[in-house]
């Protein structure tokens, strides 16, 4: 870990702005965490409020196949006529999970499937998706700086390096991570701010990038039934053909890289 926080204190000039604060959260850092959680919090209570009187028991975030069917089973008539509240209970969970890096989101856009079908699936997973990952984004801007470097000290250090060597094309190499599984999502939400990456350019690649894996997960909640393990969701052709475009989009960074290198021996000689 020492290792890493040299390498970030010898960095592009972010690095001393990355070890700036300690572990754990300063009063005012855990207040604003606080608040954020107290504002979910509120917002699915309204939710609660406008529901008719009922059972809840089923409503939980489900774990397992089996729990999302029930859930599934139950939200099916509440979304026919009750079809804001669903919405927007759903957007609060989503979102919230998101923000927090919860696991279990993969059961939530399955459900989105099941509800609302494949157009109107995908376009709720996609905007919940990103709009729970901009949270994370500006959460971290303000607080997470030392849960990232106490979390992931090596993994900041290899993203931090990467962002100032492609700054140039950096939307063609946050897309790449997007589709591929270089880096994970919950890391790349929480250190983007981290080592300066723009929101504009994040909000894109978030955008885009979370196409496929979404209308994969989402066409696959349409037949949950037939559905046997999450792993089913993803087979080799899944991969491959978002692997293919995760190459595409890097590729111009790539050849970006390689000029910049035949210019600087160039120059030297």
């Amino acid at each position: 870990m020492e290792g890493g926080r040299n390498q970030l204190n010898s960095g592009n000039g972010t690095g001393d702005n990355v070890v700036r604060s300690g572990f754990p959260l300063s009063f005012w850092e855990a207040a604003v965490g606080a608040l954020v959680i107290l504002g979910f919090a509120m917002g699915l209570l309204l939710v609660y409020l406008t529901l008719p009187a009922s059972d809840y028991s089923f409503l939980k975030l489900p774990r397992n196949l089996e729990e999302l069917q029930i859930l599934r089973d139950h939200l099916e008539t509440y979304t026919s006529d009750y079809t804001a509240q669903v919405l927007v209970g759903y957007c609060v969970v989503y979102v919230f999970m998101q923000t927090f890096m919860i696991p279990g989101t993969v059961f939530m856009s399955l459900l989105a499937g099941a509800l609302f079908g494949v157009f109107g699936g995908v376009a709720l997973v996609v905007f919940t998706a990103t709009a729970g990952a901009s949270s994370c984004f500006f959460l971290s801007k303000i607080v997470g700086r030392p849960l990232v470097f106490t979390l992931w000290p090596d993994k900041l250090v290899f993203f931090q390096e990467q962002v100032a060597r492609r700054r140039e094309r950096l939307l063609n190499y946050m897309l790449f991570l997007r589709l591929t599984p270089t880096l994970p999502n919950t890391f790349i939400n929480v250190a983007s701010p981290i080592v300066d990456v723009p929101y504009h350019i994040f909000l894109l690649a978030t955008v885009i990038g979370l196409i496929p894996a979404a209308y994969i997960t989402v066409k696959a909640g349409i037949a949950l039934a037939e559905l046997q393990s999450v792993t089913d969701l993803y087979d080799f052709n899944s991969i491959a053909a978002m692997f293919l475009i995760g190459v595409v989009s890097i590729t111009p960074t790539l050849m970006g890289s390689n000029e910049q290198k035949k210019k600087a021996s160039a120059a030297i000689e």
